[in-house]
């Protein structure tokens, strides 16, 4: 019998959703209480299939969050579950056998840490193909999920594009922006796609740009952690959670972005992306490149992007240079938490581009 059967594609299904359950049982409520709320609402929407649009239920909703933080309660103890799939045992991190059994169904399975927490999701496979060395598979229909589902996310040399996930990501963030404002970058993205004659079509239209910048980002991270070696995530795993965590955070991203991303989106000539880049430009990393900003209001003001393609090239030299030191200050100070902190904390002024 096929994997694709219904029995056991549901069977499946369920294995990777009780793993999921126990991943949000152990890290789920790490977050503020509002954005907890924000994100169990939004995971209700997905489990019941309700659209974007659609209502949702008071009363429904709070017995849901009641049941689901029962769950989590009762299976707060358990170990991971390995696959069963077809009469033979994976382990539940092992994605590349998982996926050799899956795919030529059509399927997609990823298990694996995302930082330092353990995440899971299965979903139907729209696409697989190399880049650079690296294996990418987009997926479509998502069939199990955490409550957190980024929308894409590496795991060795292995890519991991979620079509759903980002298409919910982006109605999330057009709600929480709004795109009535013609001087914000936001609106200038949505006014270069069909939501005025349709919002679901344009909602379609802004995922599908936004796909290949995700892919961008992701093939510079897999390429920037080869020259950067794994001492970059042993640092920042010696690292409390900090501005200092923040800061590398935001220097490595800006690194991939000027070396990969944004390049990428100027060679492509795809103004909404590049808007659309901008207005996701916030906290830390706008802080850290304002350089960026000034150079964006250059392009707008009609330099044909001059100035964007001095400031990221600039730019890629300026945060090369941040992790080049960063690195020498951990492995001078690998075995000192208290030293490498010290070694590591440099006023904003120091860091900012």
């Amino acid at each position: 019998m096929p994997i694709t059967s219904q029995f056991l594609l549901e069977d499946l299904r369920q294995q990777v959703q009780y793993n999921c359950h126990l991943s949000d049982a152990l890290h789920g409520r790490n977050y503020s209480l509002c954005i907890y709320l924000l994100k169990m609402r939004e995971f209700y929407r997905w489990e019941q299939n309700l659209g974007f649009a659609d209502p949702i239920p008071k009363g429904p909703l709070g017995e849901w969050l009641s049941e689901r933080e029962q769950l989590w309660e009762s299976i707060e103890g358990q170990d991971y579950q390995g696959l069963q799939i077809q009469g033979q045992e994976y382990l539940a991190f092992d994605s590349p056998a998982i996926n050799q059994e899956l795919l030529g169904h059509g399927l997609l399975y990823s298990g694996g840490l995302c930082g330092n927490k353990p995440h899971f999701f299965l979903a139907e496979l729209e696409q697989q193909r190399q880049e650079q060395g690296i294996e990418v598979y987009l997926a479509g229909r998502e069939l199990a999920r955490e409550l957190t589902a980024p929308p894409a996310l590496s795991l060795g040399r292995r890519i991991y594009l979620r079509r759903e996930s980002l298409r919910r990501m982006l109605w999330e963030k057009l709600e929480e922006w709004g795109w009535q404002d013609p001087q914000r970058a936001i609106a200038r993205a949505v006014s270069l796609l069909p939501f005025a004659q349709d919002r679901d079509q344009g909602l379609e239209a802004m995922t599908e740009m936004e796909i290949p910048t995700l892919l961008a980002h992701e093939v510079g991270e897999v390429l920037l952690g080869d020259e950067l070696g794994p001492d970059w995530e042993a640092m920042l795993s010696a690292l409390p959670h900090s501005r200092t965590e923040i800061q590398l955070r935001a220097i490595r991203d800006h690194l991939v972005d000027c070396r990969y991303t944004l390049p990428a989106l100027l060679e492509s000539d795809r103004q909404a992306s590049l808007h659309f880049y901008m207005a996701n430009l916030g906290g830390m990393r706008k802080a850290l490149f304002p350089q960026l900003v000034q150079a964006y209001q250059a392009w707008l003001d009609g330099d044909g992007g001059r100035q964007l393609r001095e400031a990221i090239s600039r730019g890629a030299a300026h945060w090369q240079a941040l992790a080049e030191q960063a690195l020498v200050d951990y492995r001078r100070n690998a075995d000192d938490s208290g030293a490498l902190q010290q070694a590591l904390q440099r006023s904003e002024e120091a860091l900012v581009f």
